[in-house]
């Protein structure tokens, strides 16, 4: 099982690297033995990871107990929550491909045999899938589990509520008190965030992949069934080394559609359509924009989830979890039961002897009775997205709207407006050269949808954007608008005023501008200077690819302006 090791393990030539193996306690016998990287994207800042370096831990002893060789390292960590709204979440997307490079440089450089990635927070994990399928040797991935809910006034709370607080509190319908309070109670410790945001989404879609093993995505970060998971992950892993089970194995087409039906009925983060596209062309699988369109036209909307539903991850958990979510797919015969996972079983087999969702719940409609008889994804066309743009629909905010264009070109101008009182019914919002290259790095627009959530706006008024929305977003918004405004995109060429159409029933989203006047204002357009002048942000500006294309960082070359 020590396929790749016993290049500086078994190898006389390379006496310096056992010497090296010796100095951190190393024996012979330990030279023998299959060695399985275990990288933690732990960190003490951000409770989605602080608990992590702690199951890394865990982990490892477990791999130790079944004679192979666990050896911890790290890798960064972004807390989305934490630089919402501010500069810093410039850096936000840029480190899903920093944590796939660290990874993959890692477990190159030191010959690991196989590797367990414990991630946390949203770019954890699509940044350790990514680097799994580039390495392509036995690995699985433990998520670190989800945060339980807070308490304000009797009513359970999460992160959304503080970022609407801020709304609320301008539009003068909640106290200073209250204000403080929300930020007090909301995150009560160790977890990701607790509705269908993107790290539950993206943790869901990994199991319906078959890169966890079962039940990973629903176990609460502090229960005491992620601590046995934990334990399970030694005999996994050894599995997967004895019969050279490799990712690639694992994430198939059929893999990547099962996973699109997961998050479509649970409905998922948008950012699940940057993070799965560029995790398939990790795998060389060539899913697209496309394809999520195609699984969101027959596959209905069922989780009653938060953000734009009632309940949290913890409460599907109490009514049967992912693992009962995707047993009833798999009866209805809307899952490929043949796939395999990480178990070394198919799909079909890990969830035979899974139970049925709980009767009388209602977290999970029947899919007799949908909240929304197609997806809440949808791939919008058209004039102002000739690349596409992703729209979040769940049929609560209607599936049209049409209003007059407010443009902005910060996302700290649209706030003081929103805040300010300036926006009315029916505006469409437009923040601009906020996306890969016009961020840089695409940053997230929590804190305006938080604020016009907040301010009452949420059913009046529209917000498209060529940046990106957290899983936490809910209302009528559009965003990942390709081409960007940063490359001359028609949303760089919007003025105050334009009428502008978004459908999510025919899945267009338009302009009433002539091609003659677009042509004559894109003569008079420039592209204004790169936002970063150095460091990881220019780079990432010059090499990373359309959010149509997953914004990967691995494909050359780029070119920052037509």
């Amino acid at each position: 099982m020590n396929r790749y090791s016993k290049q500086v393990t078994q190898n006389p030539n390379q006496a310096g690297a056992r010497a090296m193996l010796h100095a951190i306690g190393l024996s012979e016998a330990d030279l023998e033995k299959p060695q399985v990287g275990i990288a933690s994207m732990g960190w003490e800042g951000n409770p989605c990871n602080m608990h992590l370096n702690a199951f890394a831990q865990s982990i490892k002893a477990s791999v130790q107990s079944h004679g192979l060789l666990g050896l911890v390292f790290h890798t960064i960590g972004v807390s989305d929550g934490i630089s919402m709204g501010s500069s810093g979440m410039r850096f936000s997307l840029p480190s899903r491909d920093i944590i796939a490079e660290s990874i993959e440089t890692v477990v190159s450089a030191q010959w690991y045999d196989g590797i367990v990635a414990v991630a946390g927070c949203d770019k954890n994990m699509p940044g350790s899938i990514m680097a799994l399928a580039r390495l392509n040797r036995p690995s699985l991935m433990v998520y670190g589990g989800t945060i339980k809910p807070g308490c304000w006034k009797g009513k359970n709370i999460d992160i959304v509520a503080a970022f609407e607080a801020a709304g609320q509190r301008a539009a003068g319908t909640i106290s200073e008190e209250d204000f403080q309070a929300i930020a007090r109670s909301a995150c009560p410790g160790a977890g990701a965030c607790g509705g269908m945001y993107t790290a539950n989404t993206m943790a869901s879609a990994i199991e319906a992949l078959g890169m966890t093993l079962p039940w990973d995505s629903s176990y609460p970060a502090v229960s005491v069934l992620k601590q046995r998971e934990l334990q399970d992950v030694g005999p996994a892993i050894h599995h997967l080394l004895e019969q050279n089970i490799r990712p690639r194995d694992i994430l198939t087409m059929e893999a990547f559609q099962n996973a699109l039906r997961t998050i479509i009925v649970l409905g998922g983060s948008t950012n699940a359509a940057l993070h799965l596209v560029a995790m398939a062309k990790a795998a060389a699988v060539p899913l697209t924009l496309n394809d999520f369109q195609t699984m969101s036209a027959t596959t209905p909307l069922l989780a009653d989830l938060k953000p734009s539903g009632r309940y949290v991850m913890e409460d599907l958990f109490n009514v049967g979890g992912v693992p009962s979510v995707m047993k009833m797919l798999l009866d209805a015969e809307l899952l490929h039961g043949d796939c395999l996972t990480v178990t070394g079983k198919t799909i079909a087999e890990n969830l035979a002897d899974i139970a049925p969702l709980q009767d009388g719940q209602d977290v999970i409609r029947p899919l007799s009775s949908p909240i929304k008889a197609t997806g809440h994804l949808q791939i919008l066309y058209g004039n102002l997205a000739e690349g596409g743009a992703v729209a979040k629909i769940t049929g609560k905010e209607g599936e049209r709207f049409s209003g007059t264009a407010r443009v902005f070109d910060t996302e700290e101008a649209a706030l003081n407006a929103i805040l300010g009182g300036e926006i009315r019914a029916a505006d469409v919002l437009v923040l601009r050269y906020c996306g890969p290259q016009g961020g840089p790095g695409m940053p997230e627009m929590l804190r305006p949808t938080g604020a016009i959530m907040g301010a009452g706006l949420g059913g009046q008024v529209a917000l498209i954007t060529d940046g990106r929305f957290s899983g936490a977003t809910h209302g009528f918004v559009v965003g990942h608008i390709t081409p960007e405004a940063q490359v001359g995109g028609t949303i760089a060429l919007l003025q105050d005023g334009d009428l502008i159409t978004i459908d999510a029933a025919a899945n267009t989203i338009t302009v009433a501008l002539s091609p003659e006047e677009l042509q004559a204002r894109r003569r008079h357009w420039t592209a204004p200077p790169l936002k970063a002048q150095d460091g990881i942000l220019l780079r990432y500006a010059h090499t990373v690819s359309s959010a149509s294309e997953g914004c990967v960082t691995d494909a050359f070359p780029r070119h920052v302006t037509p």
